[in-house]
């Protein structure tokens, strides 16, 4: 894909329309190996309800490739969404990804009960999870599923609110001294990417 094609902030200042409130996530999609194997894990192993599995023999853009999307409905009414397209991607895809600190997605459960529920599941069907981990505000459980996606079970601890209310007033402060910290790194990242062009 095109870099002229990705979004950027160089000209911010120039917006005069006020955006609209985002709600939230309707879905997040991912692409996934099997639509079937996607089904049994989301649904039978994680608990979450099927809501729409729809088939298309045309791209969006009108190309003769048939696909299939994958909706799942979690209990906020939200979804996470997948697409499982035959010919358009190669077994390589679906490894794993490059580990859970470069993307994952998080499903909230409410109990510490819940996570340690969930790690006896994924146990009971073979499915290696870590954790739960103790990130001061939340305990997570990490595992991946047979897409190469990392996944998070997690659940709020007592302090969550106030932490995140505590760090979001800091957030700009914090934001400011990590990009000074490291545009040095950035840049010299930068300059490789100009000469692979």
């Amino acid at each position: 894909m095109s870099r002229e094609l990705m979004g950027s902030v160089d000209h911010i200042g120039e917006t005069k329309t006020a955006p609209p409130q985002i709600k939230g996530f309707h879905h997040i999609a991912y692409r996934c190996r099997d639509a079937e194997e996607t089904y049994k894990f989301y649904v039978d192993l994680l608990g979450l309800k099927p809501a729409a599995a729809l088939s298309f023999d045309k791209t969006p853009s009108g190309e003769d490739k048939p696909f299939m999307h994958l909706f799942f409905e979690m209990g906020d009414g939200n979804f996470i969404a997948f697409f499982d397209a035959p010919s358009s991607a190669s077994d390589e895809t679906f490894g794993l990804k490059d580990g859970i600190d470069d993307y994952h997605f998080a499903f909230e459960v409410g109990t510490m009960d819940e996570v340690m529920t969930f790690k006896t599941r994924l146990e009971e069907a073979k499915v290696p999870a870590f954790g739960p981990i103790d990130h001061t505000f939340c305990h997570s459980l990490y595992f991946f599923d047979p897409n190469g996606l990392a996944c998070e079970i997690t659940t709020k601890d007592a302090c969550h609110d106030a932490y995140m209310k505590e760090e979001g007033g800091k957030a700009a402060q914090a934001i400011a001294e990590w990009s000074e910290k490291t545009k040095a790194i950035k840049q010299a990242r930068m300059e490789l990417f100009k000469a692979a062009d």
